[in-house]
């Protein structure tokens, strides 16, 4: 038996090995360790986010920032409810918690759920997709196990796919534009105005958007306003002189849109050699928290409409606060994404997956690290909230976020997530 168990082992390998040279042609961050077939163990739930982001991000055209979070939230979330049904429902499911014995096959599991979804957000890719889970399915043995973990994967799945049917995704929702001091209007180069429908797109868990409603930046006669003015116009310009290389750094690599985020959650599961359980919860709470986050946050935006620095500055003569002085050539470091200003989408995201982390491990000091194609620099972190404070500067260094509207975002996104892990994925008792 020990014998036929190294040879699984081996072919497994050998599969898994075959996915990652034949169906994975751009490169991404290594989801785990070395693949070999020496038997080196891998994290089914680990190796599927990875394919997770190919299908995403690669090949589907990079998409915008909230599409991606929408896909990774449903994958994720379909992973862990077929995981934890075969685990015996230790942990509150998601959505269902298929029929299962035990004996399922928690790889094969893994595969039918993410390989479901995903066939059904990108149908294009079908074949591509098809292609990557028979190679997956060809390192499990044949049998019972693997046949019921099918089953379970696929009835996880099925029943994402349905709860996420008419959701409001890409729907035809405009920001709302003003011309008065203080109101959100288009900005250069673009001019573009998208992403509104994010703002009314059915959350994952919370169960109002609303509920988590900020206090509303500052007034613009008020000395608040000024300030958050005068730091962005000093240090978020292009031409800025008290910037530091470092900073500009951090503006840039907190901007990448092939977000640093998604191979932070997989070295974490890694490093901390986390189980396919731990990690498949670990993956949803993370992912699911984020994307709800991004809904409240877009719903804040869309109530208050607040214009962008670049529009502030420009037009600060227009604002009726003696402490501002207008730049009409003032330009951004980074441009400016077609949403209104506050509060910040990256803050809002990055506290609330931070504050994930720091829920489910129950510590604050862990140390990772990320890379960006933006940059070409890794940046490294010792703890949690290291990264969400250096995610609030970075966007005023980058020039396209108020302080207020970055601090404001870090603290909704702690919300949604204490919201959800006081109500969510919690151990059965």
């Amino acid at each position: 038996m020990a014998g036929q168990d190294r040879s699984r082992r081996c072919a497994r390998g050998v599969a898994v090995a075959a996915m990652l040279a034949l169906v994975v042609p751009v490169a991404v961050a290594s989801p785990v360790g070395p693949v070999s077939a020496s038997g080196a163990s891998v994290n089914a739930a680990v190796v599927w986010d990875g394919y997770a982001q190919t299908a995403i991000w690669d090949v589907a055209g990079q998409q915008p920032a909230q599409v991606a979070g929408r896909s990774f939230a449903m994958v994720s979330g379909a992973v862990y409810d077929a995981v934890n049904a075969i685990a015996g429902t230790p942990y509150q499911p998601y959505l269902v918690a298929p029929r299962a014995w035990g004996f399922e096959s928690t790889d094969a599991a893994v595969g039918a759920a993410a390989h479901r979804v995903l066939q059904a957000l990108f149908p294009e890719q079908q074949q591509r997709l098809q292609a990557q889970y028979e190679l997956w399915l060809a390192g499990i043995a044949d049998g019972r196990a693997k046949r019921g973990g099918i089953a379970v994967g696929e009835q996880a799945a099925a029943a994402m796919i349905a709860a996420r049917q008419d959701d409001g995704a890409f729907g035809d929702q405009m920001w709302s534009v003003g011309t008065e001091p203080g109101e959100w209007r288009p900005t250069p180069p673009a001019f573009a105005n998208s992403g509104a429908w994010f703002a009314y797109m059915k959350p994952f868990l919370i169960p109002n958007p609303a509920m988590f409603r900020t206090q509303g930046p500052p007034a613009l006669s008020s000395r608040a306003y000024a300030r958050d003015l005068n730091e962005i116009q000093r240090v978020g310009s292009a031409t800025s002189t008290t910037r530091t290389a470092d900073q500009t750094d951090a503006a840039r690599w907190w901007h990448d849109r092939k977000s640093p985020n998604w191979e932070i959650k997989r070295q974490l599961a890694t490093s901390q050699r986390l189980s396919v359980l731990q990690t498949a919860r670990m993956f949803a709470m993370d992912d699911i928290t984020a994307t709800d986050a991004a809904v409240a946050c877009n719903n804040d935006r869309e109530h208050f409409s607040f214009w962008r620095p670049v529009t502030a500055v420009q037009l600060a003569d227009t604002d009726g606060n003696p402490r501002t002085q207008a730049d009409p050539n003032w330009t951004p470091l980074l441009v400016t994404p077609a949403q209104p200003d506050y509060p910040s989408g990256n803050t809002c995201g990055t506290s609330a997956r931070m504050a994930a982390y720091r829920l489910f491990f129950g510590t604050d000091r862990i140390p990772f690290s990320a890379d960006s194609v933006d940059t070409g620099t890794t940046r490294h972190f010792r703890s949690f909230s290291q990264a969400t404070a250096e995610v609030i500067e970075a966007r005023i260094w980058g020039g396209i976020h108020f302080r207020t509207a970055d601090v404001n975002g870090a603290e909704l996104g702690q919300a949604v997530a204490d919201y959800i892990a006081q109500h969510h994925f919690q151990p059965h008792r």
